[in-house]
């Protein structure tokens, strides 16, 4: 993947937008079981009421209250209140929200900041939940007596405080054991607190702090609340009213977050479908236009099936693993930080039910890992093997037919596809095992959590809200650590294609254009000269060409003639650089081919391959692939002289005939035809026809040389032939054996000198023609 990364660099932008917007969404996706804990424990179980200061309380129970704070604490908390009495015009505007307000005093709290009001809220909570002790004593007279015995406290002082000790014992007060019913008219349990020292009252907040201690900080603040939700009942507010209004709220924004995070995944699943269509075309791109440059010597090392898969499916697989990168590689590591820190914020006391089931997953994809990522290797190789039998059984299908093989290319087809379909179906049973494992981890860490959670809830040291927020953080881990399995799935793979790709196109071409390149002079013509030629193939052991020898004029014809395997091909491949000669020099019009770049090199040669090759389109789009602006009447001449003027005629499309791939519905002479009219429509100084005539009938060849001598007299033309009929009048025949010259010469002049060319002559003509 490394080898490709400069084709991310323009989608930089795109990739850092997709960034941001996941960090949005996963802040937006694990915000919402946060949301949802505050619905349970806040909106279900505290009636709607967030926070143990309330919004106004009743001036007796700030009194009560201040029982149980200590001095600065009281102070405080009635700094941050302000006192507003019955019947003033400031209670008349309160009575609509406060309905106590019309009798009693009140204390409404001034706008403080979240700093202040955190920082008095557990001194309230604390407060509210001694207040409600004693509130419940009072309704239990034989409870009280009996803390009160606890603490020593036998009686009480009616009409004002005793000295200290005068509450122990019996005298002046209630006798011990009597409890609150000797009481004195008036006066009540607060009074009674109210009335003792600070110190025995300390003693009572310390017993009630022993039993708020056991609830812990959170449970402290949420039962602080209850207690809140009872003051608000008690100044007439609706209960249903501040319940309904903050499910609505919390409720909101979890629907504003949800509609966020859709959008942010909208956003995102656009920007990475064009990112990685993107990559993927400059991907085909580059591969198509480095194969384009590709000499033959390239094309010997990567198969055409290979390169197809490569520009095709490696190049799809490369797609889909960007996309599937900027969705989950740079999402799920979000998501699985952030929901360890949120679900340990709920509760630290469970981290082990997230580690062990982290360690679990790990363990699997690790096994996954190395039983797939070899497979992945395999599978590419796979394709290209199934690729190159359905190439090759679809070209040399009339070949298979006539040789009723039709059953042996099927089997050869069935084992090609068999052997990718079980390597396929091997690593698809490993997916499909590793998801109902995965999913079976995921149930139970979640019975585990209720388990485990369920308990911590009976002793009060977890709300139910924080148990199904943390079942929902670690549903996200988990499913994190599933993404992050599916990319480290996918990436061998993907990583296995890159480096096809990457293969192709690090392939530095054998044939390149000189840094500085030659150029044709003013008065450059077509005359192509060799000197002392040697070629060998790559890879070849020995030469295929030994100090190849001759000159083509312009204004005349040059033939290559020799037996199969002589070199004919080789030695015109040499001209427009399809092969660099290994010793000695290609000229063209003074120059030699390898200073000169290949584009202004091969704008100087009409050449015409010994298969001939058409494209799909028309009969009119192939010859214009010489000169797209050429005139209808240059076409026309092309076609006239090529000899293909008349089949053209015979069809009512004319030169609109459509051609398939290939020219696969014309026949080899006109496929030929065609490709020579191609060249003529360039009209270059140079002509080379590689065995271009041999699907032509002998009058159809003559009258084309006879054409071509007529309209292409100021031109180089070099025709490779084994017809001795094809070159008889040519200027100058050059004759091949097994790579080198042997004979250079008209044919009379070879008739008698070159005993290769007369054994070739002989076996082909008559007495009689060959005179």
């Amino acid at each position: 993947m490394k080898r490709l990364m400069r084709y991310l660099r323009p989608y930089l932008g795109l990739v850092l937008a997709a960034i941001a917007l996941l960090y949005g969404q996963a802040n937006c996706d694990l915000a919402l079981p946060d949301y949802m804990s505050k619905i349970v424990n806040v909106g279900i179980q505290q009636g709607g009421v967030e926070s143990p200061v309330p919004d106004a309380m009743r001036a007796t129970t700030m009194v009560r209250l201040a029982l149980f704070m200590d001095e600065g604490m009281a102070a405080r908390v009635a700094a941050d209140y302000t006192l507003v009495a019955s019947g003033s015009a400031e209670s008349k505007q309160l009575e609509a929200k406060y309905p106590a307000a019309a009798k009693e005093d009140l204390y409404v709290l001034k706008p403080i900041d979240k700093a202040e009001k955190q920082a008095i809220e557990a001194g309230l909570a604390r407060a509210f939940l001694a207040v409600s002790a004693v509130e419940k004593m009072a309704a239990d007279p034989a409870a009280a007596a009996a803390m009160m015995g606890q603490l020593g406290l036998g009686g009480a002082v009616p009409g004002g405080a005793a000295p200290e000790g005068a509450m122990s014992g019996t005298s002046g007060g209630m006798p011990a054991g009597q409890g609150l019913s000797a009481l004195p008219a008036g006066m009540d349990l607060f009074t009674l607190l109210g009335m003792m020292p600070a110190g025995q009252r300390a003693a009572i907040g310390a017993k009630i702090d022993e039993k708020v201690a056991s609830l812990g900080p959170a449970m402290t603040l949420q039962a602080g609340a209850r207690a809140v939700k009872d003051e608000y009942l008690a100044l007439g507010m609706d209960e249903a009213a501040i319940q309904r209004g903050y499910l609505l709220r919390m409720g909101g924004m979890m629907l504003l977050l949800t509609l966020l995070g859709a959008v942010a995944t909208i956003l995102v699943g656009l920007i990475s479908a064009r990112v990685g269509a993107g990559i993927a075309r400059d991907l085909r791109t580059a591969v198509f236009t480095k194969v384009e440059g590709f000499s033959q010597r390239e094309f010997d090392r990567f198969s055409t099936a290979s390169l197809i898969t490569r520009t095709n499916n490696d190049v799809m697989q490369m797609q889909m693993v960007i996309i599937m990168m900027i969705r989950m590689v740079f999402y799920a590591p979000i998501i699985g930080v952030g929901g360890v820190i949120k679900a340990l914020g709920k509760d630290s006391a469970m981290w082990w039910i997230i580690a062990l089931a982290v360690a679990v997953i790990v363990v699997l994809i690790a096994l996954v890992y190395r039983v797939a990522v070899p497979r992945f290797k395999i599978m590419q190789k796979l394709v290209d093997r199934l690729n190159l039998v359905s190439r090759e059984n679809l070209s040399g299908m009339m070949v298979i037919r006539a040789f009723n093989m039709q059953a042996r290319e099927e089997e050869r087809f069935d084992g090609a596809n068999k052997d990718l379909a079980g390597n396929m179906l091997f690593v698809n049973r490993v997916m499909v095992v590793m998801m109902p494992v995965m999913m079976l981890i995921m149930n139970a860490v979640s019975l585990l959590i209720i388990w485990i959670g369920s308990h911590q809830v009976a002793e009060a040291s977890m709300q139910v809200g924080d148990m199904m927020a943390f079942m929902q953080y670690a549903m996200q881990i988990f499913f994190s650590f599933i993404m992050m399995s599916l990319m480290f799935i996918m990436l061998p793979r993907a990583e296995v294609s890159a480096n096809r790709i990457a293969d192709v196109l690090e392939t530095e071409a054998s044939i390149k254009d000189p840094e500085s390149p030659a150029h044709f002079g003013p008065g450059s013509d077509g005359t192509v000269e060799f000197r002392e030629v040697s070629f060998r193939y790559p890879g070849a052991e020995e030469d295929v060409l030994h100090g190849v020898s001759f000159t083509a004029r312009p204004g005349q014809t040059t033939a290559i003639i020799g037996a199969t395997g002589s070199g004919k091909s080789s030695v015109v491949g040499l001209i427009p650089r399809f092969y660099d000669a290994t010793g000695g020099a290609v000229l063209v019009g003074g120059v030699d081919v390898r200073a000169l770049g290949q584009a202004e090199l091969r704008d100087r040669i009409g050449y015409v391959p010994q298969k001939a090759s058409l494209f799909s389109g028309t009969i009119e789009s192939n010859l214009r692939y010489a000169d797209e602006d050429a005139p209808q009447a240059a076409l026309e001449t092309a076609a006239r002289i090529a000899q293909a003027s008349s089949f053209i005629a015979e069809d009512p499309e004319g030169m609109g005939r459509a051609i398939s791939q290939g020219g696969s519905n014309v026949s080899g002479g006109q496929k030929q035809r065609l490709s020579i009219a191609r060249a003529l429509v360039k009209r270059p100084p140079i002509y080379i026809f590689d065995d271009s005539f041999s699907a032509l009938d002998f009058k159809t060849d003559s009258a084309l040389r006879r054409a071509l001598k007529e309209e292409t007299g100021d031109s180089t033309v070099i025709i490779v032939t084994q017809r001795v009929a094809t070159v008889k009048k040519a200027d100058q025949i050059v004759v091949l054996d097994e790579g080198r010259v042997v004979g250079t010469g008209t044919h009379e002049e070879l008739m008698d000198s070159c005993g290769t060319y007369r054994e070739i002559a002989t076996s082909q003509l008559s007495e009689e023609e060959l005179r």
